[in-house]
């Protein structure tokens, strides 16, 4: 028995994993920042396969992202397993709201969690990234990662560990400062993880952490100390996983933020976090999450043994070959489609008919706003209907947005739209990085305008006219060049009208500081009128590997 995991096994923005083993199922959570729901889980039984199962934020009221500006929000979180549920910790970050480290719980990864218990360090800076470690003596410990103050040099961070207390859910006793890094002036020794290991792997505990910041620079190192408070010895040959070496011009870049996991079969293997490249920069995808096969020798783990990077092609030696798996999959998809479950995802393929009772468990919104219908489902059938607001898609509000995250370099996406027509109402479809960056093709006042829209400055890239009703709207991505085009949704043979082309370079997390991927999905902004709508039949996005 082998298959073959395809690399990035979670393609689109999917940052900052952490992943447990319960049984015969592995569980990956990751990053989604200002985007709603919050925190997607991820299941598979094989590593090579992931699908889907929740998100830990699910409903609005769980926490406030209503203000939170892009790349905010909800960073890196750990998910682990103990006394018969899922925990995971995580921090929200910015807002107008409740802000810090927080705990939520469930028996069912797929929900319903708890609300957020807020974990407070008592110092007022209790960092980001934080981990659990449930210890085989029964005690359970917590560490994050925080700026240095005073620094000995700009940016370096410290990671602490404190016990944590699972049943009143808060930290007690003394912190401990454990580890800067493995490299001196090392910045952002960040997503640390503590993990016991048996003596087969060294004994003792393991000090997981990344380095160098979320870009060209990061790298994965690692310590071991006898307890969770150390002290921590450095492997000699930190640096475990980086791809910093290999130039600008490398196809894979910003290796890092790994976690460890056993099979339960005598392997290892790592998530990390990666991002592919497109002419030296980073692709609109952003950085993803990717399997590494782990050895160990001499009491260290050894990341992608013989080979030193990551693979886009990693063998499962004990997962079973999954052409047969994939008819099946793609069979069910099939008929939960037909049943009129929400949405499809077949290879490639994201789509939403908006004829479920809940949309696609891969469509996300921005922000929460509890309270408000920004997008229903059953005010028309087989529709989705966007309310829109005042507010433009470049302020920072909740927005009339639902969106599938790109994940492949070329895909095409498609709507059909039908639109009230409401005065100074614009809604299509949108490109988003941030609101600082994104590309608009929108329907207005019988108008379809293709705009870029970079740091506050508004580029129109093309017009063209608008039929009445129902219109299709398509944007054809290749890279960082982008085609748009308009057709009557009346006629299925309706010939197309190229609207204009676009490069979008801008929107690439490159040298932005953004932490997040490009999302492709349908708005609709301009008004707060009571009789605006946005009527959405269909959004799909197909991407081509």
């Amino acid at each position: 028995m082998t298959a073959i995991a395809h690399n990035p096994v979670l393609p689109g923005f999917r940052p900052d994993p952490s992943v447990c083993r319960v049984g015969d199922a592995f569980y990956a959570v990751t990053s989604s920042f200002e985007y709603f729901p919050g925190l997607p889980v991820h299941r598979s039984t094989d590593l090579v396969h992931w699908e889907p199962v929740g998100h830990v934020i699910h409903r609005e009221d769980q926490l406030d992202l209503s203000g939170v500006a892009s790349s905010g929000g909800l960073f890196a979180a750990t998910i682990r397993h103990h006394d018969g549920r899922f925990w995971v910790v995580c921090t929200l970050v910015g807002g107008t709201g409740r802000s810090g480290g927080f705990v939520v719980t469930a028996a069912d990864p797929a929900g319903p969690w708890s609300d957020p218990t807020w974990v407070d360090g008592g110092d007022g800076r209790d960092g980001i990234d934080p981990s659990l470690l449930f210890a085989r003596d029964g005690r359970a410990w917590w560490c994050g990662t925080r700026l240095a103050s005073p620094g000995a040099w700009p940016e370096q961070t410290q990671v602490w560990v404190r016990e944590f207390d699972p049943v009143g859910l808060r930290l007690v006793g003394d912190e401990h400062v454990v580890w800067h890094g493995a490299l001196e002036g090392a910045v952002w020794a960040e997503g640390p993880h503590l993990l016991e290991v048996d003596e087969a792997q060294g004994g003792g505990v393991l000090l997981l952490a990344s380095e160098g910041g979320t870009e060209r620079h990061h790298a994965v190192s690692v310590a071991r100390g006898a307890s969770p408070i150390g002290p921590f010895a450095g492997n000699p040959g930190n640096p475990v996983l980086t791809h910093r070496h290999l130039g600008r011009g490398a196809p894979v870049a910003n290796v890092g933020h790994a976690d460890l996991v056993d099979d339960g079969r005598g392997g290892w293997w790592a998530l990390a976090l990666a991002t592919r490249c497109l002419d030296g920069i980073d692709s609109l995808q952003g950085r993803e999450t990717w399997l590494v096969p782990v050895a160990w020798e001499d009491g260290w783990p050894v990341f992608a043994p013989g080979e030193g990077r990551l693979s886009r092609e990693v063998e499962v030696p004990w997962a079973e070959d999954d052409e047969a798996e994939d008819a099946g999959r793609s069979a069910a998809a099939g008929t939960a489609a037909a049943a009129g479950t929400a949405g499809t995802r077949l290879g490639s393929l994201l789509e939403e008919h908006f004829d479920g009772p809940e949309l696609h468990p891969d469509l996300i919104r921005v922000r929460t706003a509890p309270g408000v219908d920004r997008i229903g489902l059953g005010a028309r059938p087989g529709h989705a209907r966007l309310r829109p607001t005042s507010q433009s898609l470049a302020e920072v509000a909740p927005h009339a947005f639902a969106g599938f995250r790109l994940e492949q370099p070329r895909a095409r996406v498609t709507a059909v739209i039908e639109a009230s027509g409401a005065p100074g109402m614009t809604a299509g479809l949108a490109l988003r990085q941030s609101e600082a960056r994104h590309l608009r093709l929108g329907v207005r006042d019988g108008v379809v305008e293709l705009v870029l829209h970079v740091d506050g400055d508004e580029h129109v890239r093309g017009t063209a006219p608008a039929a009445d009703g129902s219109v299709e709207l398509e944007l054809a991505i290749d890279g960082f060049a982008v085609a748009a085009r308009v057709r009557t949704a009346q006629q299925a043979d309706a010939d197309w009208t190229e609207v204009g082309r676009a490069g979008v370079r801008p929107l690439s997390s490159s040298g932005i500081g953004s932490f997040v991927g490009v999302t492709a999905g349908v708005f609709a902004t301009g008004t707060n009128a009571a009789d605006a709508w946005a009527d959405v039949d269909v959004l799909r996005v197909e991407h081509v590997a």
